[in-house]
């Protein structure tokens, strides 16, 4: 099974941190955030990692190298002009399209890289398998979900809306995307379109539930901290427990 953990965002919001370092470098407990994901990967036995890269590539590519003295192997992706949550995913998948059908189409793994996540990856996939959908998010609840994109489910656990940085009247729910997917690579390819930018909550997964493809979504049991603005950073600073899922 392989990964793809996004890396290639500037972090604006944390902009007067992030313009010597890519925010997924920032260090929490001693180690960058993707280590943290990495190592979290590697619990759950995903070895096989791709990394976009944008800002300051070097200094990702310079740490982890081809990812060997962590455990795993590791490729990038350098996107000259970001391509977005989405277009990342499109062009990793064709660029390394052989090793995917070699693998035999296994569902992939998309995971915002600057998130810290716990939690337990075998239960996410489990449930993606028992749905047979298209993709899972995983969601969490959140209080203002103002800067978030929201999900509407039904009894089923099926997506009926996904809206991305709701307005007030939009604000139905308090089920907000974790940054985390389960894709079904040899579909999901077909929905993003190629060499643009697109986004998967402003662009894909609307258009995707649209189309009627079956999307279902997964309340997370664990901890998540998206580092997104100084506050966030402080708290993931803060933390104690061990970041990697059981």
């Amino acid at each position: 099974m392989r990964a793809i953990l996004l890396a290639a965002g500037k972090g604006e919001r944390l902009r007067d941190i992030t313009k010597s370092i890519p925010k997924p470098m920032l260090k929490i407990k001693g180690k960058p955030i993707l280590e943290h994901n990495i190592e979290w990967l590697k619990s759950h036995g995903i070895t096989k990692i791709y990394i976009n890269l944008h800002h300051l590539p070097d200094v990702i590519t310079d740490y982890f190298e081809d990812g060997e003295k962590f455990g795993v192997s590791i490729k990038y992706s350098y996107e000259p002009q970001l391509l977005g949550t989405a277009g990342a995913v499109r062009k990793i998948l064709v660029n390394n399209w052989e090793e995917v059908e070699k693998g035999d189409f296994e569902p992939l793994v998309v995971i915002y890289g600057d998130n810290l996540v716990n939690f337990n990856l075998k239960e996410i996939l489990d449930f993606h398998k028992r749905k047979g959908g298209v993709a899972t998010i995983v969601v969490y609840e959140k209080e203002d979900v103002s800067q978030s994109g929201i999900v509407l489910l039904d009894k089923n656990d099926r997506v009926l809306k996904f809206i991305e940085k709701p307005r007030p009247e939009e604000r139905l729910s308090h089920l907000v995307n974790a940054g985390i997917y389960i894709l079904e690579t040899k579909v999901i390819i077909n929905y993003i379109p190629a060499d643009r930018y697109s986004d998967f909550g402003k662009d894909i997964f609307p258009s995707m539930l649209k189309k009627g493809a079956k999307i279902f979504a997964i309340k997370m049991k664990g901890e998540l901290i998206a580092v997104d603005t100084p506050e966030l950073l402080n708290k993931a600073l803060n933390l104690n427990q061990d970041m990697r899922g059981k």
